[in-house]
């Protein structure tokens, strides 16, 4: 009995041997626990990125299904299909446009955006088959809510007039980080009676950071404020935006006769050439076109050989933009009276009361004539002054019409600044080097 019980105990201890071996079985480690936690993770991850896509694969398959069908049944018609496709926009014959330009090219950061007339910018809206735009009471009940916004200035710069809803609004671009908003002011807008005013516009940044280092104004309907046909959107010519502080020291176009002479392109605000020409007194518009006139190799010999031919033409060029008015200023000596515009051009002349024509002067005639113009240049505050007619409509003789340096007429009575005259070439006729005024 006693071997049974051993034989027995001994087959109860080995019998629980092996249920002693599966409870000690080591336990996984924290990193591997760690990283299936993680694998699983990227795991749901993964299908949350691709679930999306499936869904969108399915969509598309299943559309060109039913297009297909309903193609071959001639349920729809071909234009509803079309518009099935994903980004295109509805044709559409309306389109938003500013009335007039904004005034190019210097817009300055904190300063209102106004028109090419000095107006608050006033957007319209016109039909695009050539007819003047209807009113929308048709296919819209209430009154048209707008956004201006500001635009890349590349948006559209390769003449491409057919942008999509999509690519207006993906060209608006937003302040930059930690910026006050871009574009303050009346940046919403309604229109009534297909026009809408913009009374108060005005850019806080500079343009400088962008790519194409400019910007546009767009218009566009506000989203989800219109049920109706598309209304296209508008913008304005691209340009640049330049600091406030700049706009202290900008230049006049076209400048005056009273405006100091650093407003002149290629003269900078207190550098070597206001300098110079300061120490000439020669402080005014009106003082450098009344020695150019006067005396233009003088002038050249000022401004020394710092300043290129290219630059003394753009300088001149912009001068002769100048508005001289028609005020005539008088000198008398002997025999001889000459009248002289407000930048010393001869305009009359007179001989023992007689008028006279510069091409019936003798050669000693012209020469004191010429003087006479020295020294009413040099007295110039001693001469009478009086209101004239313009001097372009004025005779020397009855009957006979003036005769002029061709070269100072064109350049008093044309104004072709087209806004960006730093960047271009002129070719001008320069004046003659001896002195010459107007004789041939």
């Amino acid at each position: 009995m006693a071997a049974v019980k051993r034989l027995r105990e001994g087959g109860d201890r080995d019998s629980e041997k092996p249920e002693e071996k599966r409870t000690l079985r080591p336990l996984p480690s924290f990193s591997t626990i760690i990283r299936q936690a993680v694998m699983a993770q990227q795991l749901q991850n993964w299908l949350g990125e691709l679930e999306p896509l499936i869904r969108r694969v399915v969509r598309e398959e299943v559309e060109g299904v039913l297009v297909n069908q309903l193609n071959t049944t001639h349920l729809i018609p071909r234009s509803s299909q079309m518009q099935i496709e994903e980004g295109a926009d509805p044709p559409s014959c309306l389109q938003l446009i500013f009335a007039k330009p904004p005034c190019f090219p210097s817009i300055f950061t904190g300063s209102k955006i106004k028109d090419s007339d000095n107006n608050p910018l006033q957007v319209l809206l016109i039909s695009t088959d050539g007819a003047a735009a209807k009113s929308l009471a048709e296919h819209y009940s209430g009154p048209l809510r707008l956004d201006v916004v500001v635009l890349d200035g590349d948006f559209s710069s390769a003449g491409q007039e057919n942008w999509t809803s999509d690519e207006f609004n993906h060209a608006i671009v937003r302040e930059r980080k930690e910026k006050r908003p871009l574009l303050i002011g009346d940046v919403n807008l309604t229109l009534r009676e297909g026009a809408a005013t913009i009374g108060e516009l005005i850019l806080t940044d500079n343009s400088s950071w962008t790519k194409s280092k400019q910007f546009r104004i767009g218009v566009r309907v506000a989203p989800g404020s219109y049920e109706g046909p598309r209304i296209k959107e508008g913008m304005t010519a691209s340009f640049r935006v330049k600091d406030q502080r700049g706009e202290l020291c900008q230049k006049h176009y076209p400048p005056v006769l009273t405006d100091e002479v650093w407003r002149l392109v290629k003269i900078g605000k207190n550098g070597s050439f206001h300098s110079r020409l300061s120490a000439s007194n020669i402080n005014t518009v009106q003082d450098f076109l009344k020695l150019l006139v006067v005396d233009a190799a003088q002038l050249r010999t000022i401004l020394g050989l710092g300043m290129s031919e290219r630059m003394w033409q753009s300088t001149v060029a912009h001068a002769r933009t100048c508005q001289i008015g028609d005020k005539l200023y008088t000198y008398r000596k002997d025999n001889c009276v000459i009248s002289v515009s407000s930048i010393c051009q001869v305009m009359r002349i007179e001989f023992n009361g007689i008028p006279c024509s510069p091409h019936g002067l003798d050669r000693s005639q012209k020469a004191y004539v010429e003087e006479m113009v020295g020294e009413a240049y040099a007295q110039w505050n001693l001469l009478e002054e009086s209101d004239g007619v313009p001097w372009s409509h004025v005779a020397l003789l009855p009957n006979e019409p003036i005769i002029l340096q061709e070269a100072a007429i064109e350049a008093s009575t044309s104004n072709w600044y087209s806004g960006q005259l730093e960047s271009q070439e002129y070719q001008i006729e320069e004046l003659d080097q001896d002195g010459a005024l107007f004789f041939p």
